[in-house]
């Protein structure tokens, strides 16, 4: 099992939802980056279960206990491993599931590939309780890319069929990323919010869960950043956010919207700002053109599925009695993680980034970028 990502900045997630500990080992961080741990937790806080009814009741405090590579609270330059305990399982409600599988989760791909070995107990490590250590990776590097002026935030794009307002592509004013990043929840039009809530809590008396959509922006960045093929910044960006447990899609700019256009409608012209600055009119690229940063807003969009696990009666399979059988499933699960994926989406976006030359040095200054 391969729980590794990167090259120039490399994480290493380990642990099962109900283990002992769950943590990340991050290797290749610049040395003498100071870390401010009190925004680190801030970051863990947005994701942590058991905030209110829209996240499964479990409480889990998501404290990181750093066990090296940070010394006076500055990277040391060596690999930085962070530690997060397991300390509210109830793993007697998973004991039916390696039997009988959850339609719509891993337990019987897992089966199979594990020869069923595999950690059942609260999704084991194909749960999405294995996101908190990527918060804590993309804390620590959202940190350092934000002291090269670049700013990450996402929201609540929508629930379902209510939808939040979308990000000007072309405008993203810093102190909006940075309420957006600090909140649980975060929309742009507070009040769809309470329609969110709503619609999730209908879902959950129902003994159901929903879905939506995490639009996430950073700006910022330097132009000239990424590569063309295989090593640009939506493929390399995509890797990783398909790594977060129940992401289904990923588009960048108008997405799939671009499809429907006509040339003249998708590009977006250029011109010279105030500063000298190449500028784009639109934004429909999502501020990515051949795999390479234009210095626009980078914006992109992530599909959440609707959780899982559900406490309505579902039709599965006995894989040991061979016969068809109903599952009940048991234990606390979340209506809706869309609200909580906001900041895994986030932090994966600050790691990806951290792979890439030229993004912490300047890029290209003639792409539009100043110091």
């Amino acid at each position: 099992m391969s729980s590794a990502w990167g090259e120039k900045v490399k994480i290493s997630i380990f642990g099962e939802s109900h283990g002992i500990a769950i943590g990340v080992v991050i290797d290749g961080l610049p040395a003498g980056e100071p870390i401010d741990m009190d925004a680190v937790l801030e970051q863990m806080r947005r994701r942590a279960p058991g905030q209110d009814k829209s996240a499964t009741p479990r409480k889990e405090s998501d404290f990181p206990r750093v066990v090296s590579g940070l010394l006076n609270h500055t990277t040391t330059g060596a690999p930085l491993c962070a530690v997060i305990e397991n300390t509210n399982t109830r793993s007697q409600d998973y004991g039916n599931l390696l039997d009988v599988p959850r339609p719509g989760h891993s337990d019987y791909p897992a089966y199979l590939l594990y020869h069923g070995c595999n950690d059942i107990r609260g999704g084991g490590h194909f749960s999405g309780r294995l996101t908190a250590p990527l918060v804590f990776a993309g804390a620590v590097c959202r940190q350092i890319l934000a002291r090269r002026g670049i700013r990450i935030g996402g929201h609540v794009a929508s629930v379902a069929s209510v939808a939040d307002i979308p990000f000007d592509p072309v405008q993203i004013p810093d102190q909006l990323l940075e309420e957006l990043s600090a909140a649980y929840f975060p929309v742009i039009d507070v009040e769809k919010k309470e329609e969110m809530r709503a619609l999730i809590e209908e879902a959950r008396m129902a003994q159901d869960s929903v879905g939506g959509v995490v639009e996430c922006a950073i700006t910022g960045a330097p132009a000239g950043v990424g590569g063309p093929l295989f090593g640009g910044i939506e493929p390399v960006l995509s890797s990783i956010l398909f790594g977060i447990p129940a992401v289904k899609g990923v588009e960048f700019g108008d997405g799939f919207g671009s499809c429907a256009l006509r040339g003249i409608e998708n590009n977006d012209p250029f011109y010279y700002d105030e500063t000298g600055a190449v500028r784009t009119r639109s934004n429909h690229a999502g501020g990515i053109l051949g795999g390479i940063t234009t210095g626009m807003p980078m914006v992109f969009r992530v599909g959440i599925k609707p959780t899982a696990s559900i406490s309505q009666n579902q039709q599965s399979v006995n894989l040991q009695t061979k016969q068809e059988q109903v599952l009940s499933v048991h234990g606390r699960h979340d209506p809706c993680i869309v609200p909580r994926a906001v900041p895994v989406v986030e932090a994966a976006a600050a790691v990806a980034l951290m792979n890439f030359d030229g993004i912490l040095t300047g890029g290209n200054p003639e792409g539009g970028w100043r110091a």
